[in-house]
Parts: C-alpha cells; structure tokens; sequence
C-alpha cells in the first residue's frame, strides 16, 4: 500500500512539474489574448466544435485531431476559413504543438469577427500525452506525432517523436 501511495505521489508531482513548466513556457510567449481551453475539457464530447489545425501540412500529415481542418501558420488565409466556418458564432479551438502559433491564428480569427475561439492549451503535444488519440492522413490512429523541431520536443511525454527533416540545404 505504501508503494502505490508513493508511486502516485511521483506521478502527481511529475504531471504538476510538466504543467508548471508549459505554463512558464506559454506565458513567456503568449498574452492570453485567446482563452485557453484545456485537453481533458476538450476530449469531452461535443458535436458543435470546430477544430483548427494551425501547423503546417507535414506536421498535419503526420498526425492531428480527429476532424480538424488544416488551416496552416506561414500560409494562413482568412478567407480559406470564412468559407469554411461561415458562422461568426461557432465554437472553434484552434492548435498547434503546443499553443503558441495557434494563438496568432486565434488572434487573426477574433479580428474577423469569430466570437468564440479558444486555444488548446499545450496544443497536441498535452493533448498526446494525456493519452487523447490522434490520428494520421488516412484516418487511422497514430502514436507519430511531428514535434516541428528538436528543441520543442522535450514538451511531448508520450507519443513518437517524428523529427523535421532538414533540407539539403541547411
């Protein structure tokens, strides 16, 4: 009994730890300008949310939310979205890998007039490691998960770490 109470104990700590950190990570690089919406609040079902997908297509390609759109982040078009989501008032959430990217694109879509857009907190990489699916191109649920570059995917705990890779050029 004292084994299990200790081992929890490490657990709790390490998920408190892990939280912290993206918390300073993401303060650090955002202004909470879109409300965060956190993975476990999400994975509850809802039939009347949009998700976004704001990374770019390789990083889609090799996994993403079940029935997110690609949106992208270098090459985002707000008009690709007005035809996509002609409702104002949609519940959208936005991610990215970690919800960084993810709330430039929120900002973009509240400057349209999108009045409920909300950004995944921790973006893929909390979602994937708080054991949520994810799935690849043709649908099928994958363990890959494209962590954009090497320095960012220390904040993926669990999952395949599918590296970026570098041009020939570089």
């Amino acid at each position: 009994m004292k084994s299990i109470i200790t081992i929890l104990c490490v657990l709790c700590s390490f998920q408190i730890f892990a939280q912290k950190s993206i918390d300073k990570l993401l303060k650090r690089h955002n202004d909470n300008s879109i409300p965060y919406i956190s993975p476990q609040e999400l994975a509850i079902p809802k039939s009347d949310i949009i998700l976004l997908d704001s990374r770019e297509l390789k990083e889609y390609n090799t996994s993403h939310l079940k029935n997110a759109i690609h949106v992208g982040y270098d090459h985002f078009n707000i008009d690709y979205v007005k035809k996509k989501i002609p409702n104002k008032n949609a519940k959208i959430v936005v991610y990215c890998s970690l919800g960084i990217r993810s709330e430039s694109i929120g900002d973009s879509l509240t400057k349209a007039g999108y009045s409920h857009v909300k950004n995944l907190y921790g973006g893929i990489f909390e979602w994937k490691s708080n054991n949520f699916p994810i799935y690849n191109t043709a649908e099928k649920e994958t363990d890959s998960v494209h962590t954009y570059n090497k320095a960012w995917s220390k904040w993926l705990k669990k999952g395949i770490k599918i590296y970026p890779k570098k041009n020939i050029n570089e």
